[in-house]
């Protein structure tokens, strides 16, 4: 399968997406980054003893000097303390601006050394090898980078665009079933806002085995999807609003569970339909969609309704970044396969919300 290309002029990249690609990863490193004699390779307690050694053994072999930071894995490494670690740790090794940082690992190894090399030195070039199926589809593309404050999720952060993303989908075997259903919620998304015939085909075969016979060809499908609304919208300003569908009502699900009770797929799942009848109920959204959307979540062992207070609505909403002053962008579908930005004010946003939890 050719790399898909991200076209951002001086920031352009390749997704590269082959099983068994990891073994390669020091030749296609020393093919971008010429100058580069260090790398910094971030990564958690449960990728580390996976795939480290071997990532280890052909980045040596390029010719690199390595220097490995295996931070806990979890939404709770994603703080500004590990970060500031990070930053010591890079010094420390003697990281110089020609050198590049790795992410090996899943969304929080992502956030975190991405965030990390975006600003360390004003910045170096960072390398993702991402390690879950939500990381593939979604977090390792299009350059945003984070990390979680008191406040709430991903409210620090910049966007740097990756050097390059290399994808291993043989990787996905080692994931639990939890962890992987968490990837569909938003493997789901890319169908509700922007291809129905995906969605179809998602929902004519709902299981893990039917998506890992086509795994490269669904990987490619969610980046192309995303490559097209990234190049037109880098910077978060319009049409890659669309991509933060079922986000939103899921960032208030996320906070009631003290992002711990939830993982960010379950929360994203259990929004999305949130977000169905709430189109509904904003005459956007025709009335069959949220059955569609709870149906497909509900196959692959997702929730499609969680409990929250009206507090945590008003507070996940009063802090989302879609939010100008009264008002709020929210995601809505026209139809499966066409989603819209829909602004409107946050205190109906969370009044609506409020009356879908005390519906039987």
């Amino acid at each position: 399968m050719n790399p898909l290309h991200i076209d951002l002029g001086e920031r352009s990249y390749d997704i590269h997406i082959e099983g068994g690609c990891l073994k390669n990863a020091g030749e296609h490193i020393r093919d971008l980054c010429p100058k580069a004699d260090k790398l910094f390779v971030v990564t958690d307690s449960n990728v580390g003893p996976l795939y480290y050694d071997p990532l280890k053994a052909a980045l040596e072999q390029a010719g690199f000097a390595l220097c490995v930071h295996v931070i806990p894995a979890g939404e709770e490494s994603k703080n500004a303390a590990l970060l500031s670690k990070l930053w010591e740790d890079m010094l420390e090794f003697g990281l110089t601006r020609t050198d590049a940082v790795v992410a090996l690992g899943g969304g929080v190894v992502g956030d975190l050394a991405g965030f990390a090399a975006a600003t360390v030195l004003r910045g170096v070039d960072f390398i993702q090898l991402p390690t879950t199926l939500l990381a593939q589809v979604d977090s390792s593309v299009g350059g945003k980078v984070a990390i979680d404050l008191r406040h709430g999720k991903n409210l620090a952060g910049a966007f740097h665009q990756p050097k390059f993303v290399l994808m291993d989908c043989c990787v996905l075997s080692t994931l639990s079933d939890k962890t992987f259903s968490d990837g569909m919620a938003e493997v789901i998304k890319y169908g509700c806002i922007a291809d129905k015939s995906f969605f179809d085909r998602l929902a004519a075969q709902p299981s893990r085995s039917a998506i890992m016979d086509n795994i490269e060809s669904v990987l490619y499908t969610c980046c192309d999807i995303k490559r097209q609304v990234v190049e037109e919208d880098e910077l978060d300003t319009g049409r890659r609003m669309l991509l933060n569908f079922g986000h939103t009502i899921g960032h208030a699900y996320e906070l009631a569970g003290n992002y711990t009770a939830w993982t960010h797929g379950q929360a994203v799942a259990a929004g999305m339909v949130a977000a169905a009848k709430l189109g509904v109920a904003l005459g956007v959204t025709p009335a069959d969609v949220p059955g569609q959307v709870e149906a497909l979540c509900h196959a692959f062992g997702l929730p499609t309704a969680i409990p929250c207070s009206a507090a945590d609505y008003a507070a996940a909403v009063g802090r989302d970044k879609k939010g100008t002053g009264a008002d709020i962008s929210v995601i809505l579908l026209e139809e499966i396969g066409r989603a819209v930005v829909h602004k409107m004010p946050k205190a109906r946003l969370v009044r609506l919300l409020n009356s879908f939890d005390k519906v039987p």
